[in-house]
């Protein structure tokens, strides 16, 4: 299928969305929470909230080429993607989970159903949740320094990204919470036994790090 044709079905449905170029593809994010990522060999991940609408691009997906049919990511594939400013960095670690066969759940792409955002996220992860392990994203998103100092400022995790890193752990525990962390920023406080990776600027650095990981918390990620 191509992008095209992806946006052909958007249009004719009356499905407001949102396109965006990804490495080696495009992507379409609808309104309703479903995600379409295309790519240039013609296979369709599809992300994000499950409606009919994935059904209905799937049957067209059938009607072409079988070899690239549509991916669908089962409950136990998720991972939930904890992250800041940085959408870059965010949007790189999507798409190399999608490469995985992996399901990365993103708050951005989740429908609002009323709920908060500790809500949304304790339903998402742990027990009875949707989310076996989490990656979170510590990358340059404030300046800080302790008070009383007069050296440089320097960088930090945002705040919501600290306070979602303790939850995830509180949930997941911490051989199933990694951090991808930015070499610029300062690292937060430290937690005995929490795994730590750092990148220097594209988390494609360490995609093997991340595979030996996830490996290692029972994960088949493809190579």
């Amino acid at each position: 299928m191509t992008p095209d044709e992806v946006r052909r079905i958007l249009q004719e449905k009356n499905v407001p969305f949102e396109e965006k170029p990804i490495q080696d593809g495009t992507q379409f994010r609808c309104r309703n929470g479903e995600i379409f990522s295309v790519y240039k060999t013609g296979a369709l991940v599809c992300g994000g909230k499950i409606t009919d609408l994935s059904k209905l691009i799937d049957e067209k997906q059938g009607q072409g080429d079988k070899a690239a049919a549509i991916v669908h990511h089962a409950p136990e594939e998720a991972i939930f993607v904890v992250y800041g400013h940085d959408k870059q960095a965010r949007d790189d670690l999507e798409l190399l989970l999608r490469r995985m066969g992996l399901n990365p759940i993103i708050f951005a792409n989740l429908p609002a159903e009323g709920e908060t955002i500790i809500e949304k996220l304790e339903a998402y992860i742990g027990h009875g949740g949707k989310a076996g392990y989490a990656f979170v994203l510590v990358t340059p998103d404030d300046e800080g320094r302790k008070v009383g100092d007069v050296g440089p400022l320097k960088y930090r995790a945002r705040q919501n990204v600290v306070l979602e890193l303790g939850m995830v752990l509180a949930k997941l525990g911490r051989k199933r919470v990694a951090v991808l962390r930015k070499q610029t920023v300062e690292q937060p406080s430290d937690i005995d036994g929490l795994l730590y990776i750092p990148f220097a600027e594209r988390v494609e650095e360490i995609k093997l790090d991340i595979i030996k990981e996830l490996q290692a918390a029972g994960f088949k990620p493809r190579l």
